[in-house]
């Protein structure tokens, strides 16, 4: 008996045994079977814009090819929504060309977004966006779901890769009407509009976002429901009516005149909360509207705020396949550039026979713009007259009607194939005078054999504002033009360096030393100041341009009025009018050392110091160590004798050479014959002076 029992224990040990076993494997293979399946990361093209994914934070997968410059970028390290998600990732350095996966986190809207060249990618920069992002590594973060198909704001996306699963924000369209996509800001904003105006409690279940979107019954569509709310809150504003016939069948504002319906009245139609506009899911800021519907376009950048001119070649001799590269240089400087009404502006002149003005600076103000523009330029033919097409520049180009803005530098860069077919030189020794900073392109220059039929040998570095290679670029072939972009963006940014925006007109500092002596008379004395007053129109004065001052002296000296004193012509020209005649002896030698001390002593290390001294007689005291003494502080004496004063005196007080530093008149109404020449003079010394 107790072997039979024994023997029974037995086997029910062993079965339980069996059974234990049994269902840890079963275990494992339960285990094996609900196991996460694995993450799926999605692939998105290179145009797909952050704005247009609602996702917060996402994993996406960039393909090759990304780093062209139709897609956008805006910002640096931190990007506007409005940005191609895989360009940024380039632009940060995240990815090269080859593309891969990254990490995108939304954050919120700057308010600027500056613009740079990074990895190969121009970025652009942008006042204001609604929303941002960051791009990092594609690394899930542990703990974080992401997902694995993207949720986009529109029911279609064509930037999305084909077959990608979307979801989308939806409603139903009014019969006769076109269904327009709803963000969840839009659905939320009209949601939260109802719940403040008079119309009836919803059911429970009409509060949530989802019930808000089905189709109404019969008579009461959302769309007149959200008209019936926005006129409820808008007569309880006491809004004014608006007349929805002067609203542009192409504005937002055309959502008015839909055709009334039962129940709702065209009176109620016209009403509307100011600021915003109505549409199908409710009031929108129109503010955010108008981003949300418009491209943001940059408006350029700051540090490089210059007026440009591409005076290009379009002589036969260069070709149309060569033609074509010198448009596509232009396209990628204009990309590069990041061209708007904050920064840079840019023209193009092309050039034959003879020139002629594609389109000037203010004709478009955006580089998608420009560079839509550049494509369309056909080619001139005929000969290489460059140095025409600069003077042409110089005559026409830069105009206030053509968008020159008087605050920028004023910047020509012409393009040369080979060599000129006329003169260059005083073409553009005439821009720089007039303030143009020349910058030479030469491509393929002329060969040995070739340079007997170069007009102008050396043109390149005679036309430009310093003979210090800055301002010449060399190209070997026309295949290698690209690689010049970035170097000719640079410098022409330089503003610094930009030496011809300095101008014998805007970079000096002039003090008038005038004789009151008792033998000028007042009559004359009124002939004086005239001619100072004529001397001065001359001149751009600000107090960043030429400044002017005035010491008047007999036996004394009275500073009249100092550098700092006017920064305007008006202002300039009514304090010479204010002048009054003093009388008495003459000591010019005593006048001119007190004018250093007063006047010169305060002038601006960059400004050029101008003395222009008139007078009528000899001087009662001696001239030559004051004058020795300006001459060494740099101080550039004119000196200007009427009636009775001493020639030899008056060569002593002028700057060296005399002949170009003094001049005599005989009486004080042939003062005014003398004002061309004297300006001419003092530009004529200043664009002579050594340009390295």
């Amino acid at each position: 008996m107790g072997i039979v029992v024994l023997t029974m224990k037995a086997s029910v040990i062993e079965m339980f045994l069996v059974l234990l076993v049994t269902g840890i494997h079963s275990n494992k293979d339960t285990t094996k079977k609900i196991k996460r399946p694995k993450f799926t990361v999605p692939q998105i093209n290179c145009d797909v814009k952050a704005g247009k994914i609602i996702n917060p934070e996402f994993v996406v997968k960039c393909p090759a090819g990304c780093q062209d410059p139709k897609y956008h970028v805006y910002g640096t390290d931190v990007y506007a929504s409005y940005s191609s998600v895989c360009g940024a990732a380039i632009h940060s350095g995240v990815l090269d060309n080859s593309g891969g996966k990254i990490l995108v986190r939304k954050v919120a809207g700057q308010s600027g977004y500056k613009g740079s060249y990074s990895n190969g990618v121009q970025s652009l920069s942008l006042p204001r966006w609604r929303e941002s992002f960051i791009v990092s590594e594609g690394k899930p973060q542990k703990g974080v779901t992401y997902p694995s198909a993207l949720t986009y704001s529109s029911s279609k996306s064509p930037a999305a890769k084909t077959g990608e699963p979307t979801q989308a924000y939806q409603k139903q369209p009014v019969p006769g009407t076109t269904a327009q996509p709803v963000t969840p800001m839009q659905v939320t904003r009209a949601t939260a509009f109802r719940a403040h105006t008079s119309l009836p409690k919803p059911s429970p279940s009409a509060g949530s976002t989802t019930s808000s979107l089905r189709p109404q019954p019969a008579g009461h569509r959302s769309w007149e429901l959200d008209l019936w709310a926005a006129s409820t809150y808008a007569s309880s504003q006491n809004t004014p009516r608006v007349d929805p016939g002067i609203q542009s069948q192409d504005s937002p504002r055309a959502a008015f005149q839909k055709p009334a319906r039962a129940g709702v009245s065209t009176g109620e139609m016209d009403l509307w909360k100011p600021g915003s506009v109505l549409l199908d899911a409710g009031f929108v800021p129109e503010a955010e509207l108008s981003t949300q519907a418009l491209e943001p376009l940059s408006q350029g950048d700051p540090n490089c705020k210059i007026d440009l001119s591409f005076v290009i070649d379009g002589s036969s001799s260069i070709g149309k396949r060569r033609f074509r590269i010198q448009k596509q240089f232009l396209a990628d400087v204009a990309q590069a550039l990041d061209i708007g009404p904050a920064g840079p502006l840019m023209g193009i002149v092309q050039y034959g026979d003879n020139p002629s003005a594609q389109f000037n600076l203010r004709t478009h103000m955006n580089s998608r713009d420009l560079r839509t523009a550049i494509e369309k330029i056909t080619q001139r033919g005929g000969l290489s007259n460059a140095g025409r097409a600069i003077s042409f520049v110089t005559k026409n180009f830069f105009s206030k009607a053509n968008g020159n803005r008087g605050s920028a530098p004023n910047v020509a860069v012409v393009i040369v194939d080979g060599w000129p077919t006329d003169k260059v030189e005083e073409a553009s020794r005439f821009a720089r005078e007039s303030g143009i900073n020349i910058f030479f392109i030469t491509v393929e220059g002329a060969t040995e054999n070739e340079k007997q039929y170069v007009v102008e040998p050396n043109f390149s570095h005679k036309a430009v504002c310093r003979t210090n290679g800055f301002y010449s670029l060399n190209v070997q072939s026309w295949f290698s033009l690209h690689k010049t972009v970035q170097a000719l963006v640079k410098r022409v940014c330089d503003t610094d360096r930009l030496a011809c925006s300095k101008t014998c007109l805007n970079s000096a500092d002039i003090g008038f030393v005038i004789d009151g002596s008792s033998s000028v008379g007042t009559g004359n004395f009124r002939t004086v100041l005239q001619f100072v007053a004529n001397l001065s129109k001359e001149f751009e004065i600000s107090d960043i341009d030429t400044r002017i001052g005035a010491v008047q002296y007999t036996y004394e000296q009275r500073l009249e009025f100092g550098f700092d004193d006017y920064h305007t012509k008006s202002d300039i020209l009514n304090a010479i009018k204010r002048v009054g005649y003093w009388s008495g002896g003459t000591s010019t030698g005593a006048a001119i050392n007190y004018a250093l001390e007063q006047l010169f002593k305060k002038s601006k290390p960059t400004k050029r110091k101008l003395m222009i001294l008139i007078t009528d007689g000899r001087s009662y005291d001696d001239v030559r160590i004051p004058s020795m003494v300006a001459h060494h502080k740099g101080v550039i004496t004119y000196a200007i004798g009427v009636a009775w004063a001493a020639q030899d005196e008056l060569e002593v007080i002028a700057t060296h050479p005399a002949k170009d530093h003094s001049f005599f008149v005989d009486e004080f109404d042939n003062l005014y014959k003398f004002v061309p020449k004297v300006i001419q003079n003092i530009c004529t010394e200043f664009n002579s002076q050594p340009r390295n």
